[in-house]
């Protein structure tokens, strides 16, 4: 979460936010057979002498089948397949730094590279910072802020109505109008989504974004500080 606490603005000034940033912010069966003997009977004949006739006898045969039995064993190789995921990898996204407050010093003069903006007839030099005396030599990147082609959200001030007034006529930009930013980097062309007028806490226009994104602002109406024009755009090239 984001919250501004204000602080004393420079009226009549191009500065477009001022204040102090606070962020608080997957088996078969056996089977036996057994062949039983006979034996035939003994025949006597008497006479006077006695005479102990032959025993014929028949010796029992015992054939014994035992059964064959074939044991089949099936071995089962059982395969685990192991689905390994990987997390989309998160992109840490940049972080604005505070607004600085308006205490008359000066910033560094760092070039970031440049800005045009065809539909409203706009080719500047663009700077690092968004302290007034940096916004008098052309538009300034907030500091912190994604940089041009980067995913994350370019915000970009510029004055309206003082020294070059190089956003005077941003209010003119419709959907669809190119805002194209070069650095040494490369040239990134942002496509225009919409326009908006919002009151000067809200430092939400300074919230980073996943996506490439961008946003232009500067005081509204000219001259005055009342409150913000902001123009919100997304990298189309």
């Amino acid at each position: 979460m984001t919250r501004w606490q204000n602080v004393p603005m420079r009226r009549g000034a191009g500065i477009l936010l001022a204040g102090v940033l606070v962020l608080s912010a997957c088996s078969g069966d056996d089977d036996d057979s057994v062949a039983l003997a006979t034996t035939a009977p003994t025949t006597t004949a008497v006479r006077a002498t006695s005479t102990t006739p032959p025993t014929s006898s028949t010796s029992s045969s015992t054939t014994s089948t035992s059964p064959s039995t074939t044991s089949s064993t099936t071995t089962t190789t059982a395969t685990t397949t192991t689905t390994t995921t990987t997390p989309p990898t998160t992109v840490a996204l940049p972080v604005p730094q505070p607004p600085p407050a308006e205490d008359g010093s000066t910033e560094p003069r760092v070039p970031v590279g440049s800005i045009e903006i065809p539909a409203i007839g706009l080719s500047a030099n663009m700077w690092e910072g968004i302290r007034l005396t940096t916004l008098d030599n052309g538009p300034g990147h907030w500091p912190g802020t994604a940089m041009p082609g980067e995913p994350g959200n370019v915000v970009v001030a510029g004055h309206r109505v003082s020294h070059h007034a190089d956003f005077r006529h941003v209010n003119d930009l419709v959907a669809g109008d190119d805002v194209i930013m070069s650095t040494p980097s490369g040239r990134f062309v942002y496509e225009v989504l919409s326009t908006e007028i919002v009151k000067p806490d809200a430092l939400w226009v300074v919230d980073q974004t996943p996506e490439a994104t961008a946003t232009l602002f500067a005081c509204h109406p000219p001259g005055s500080v009342r409150e913000r024009i902001v123009v919100h755009l997304a990298l189309s090239a």
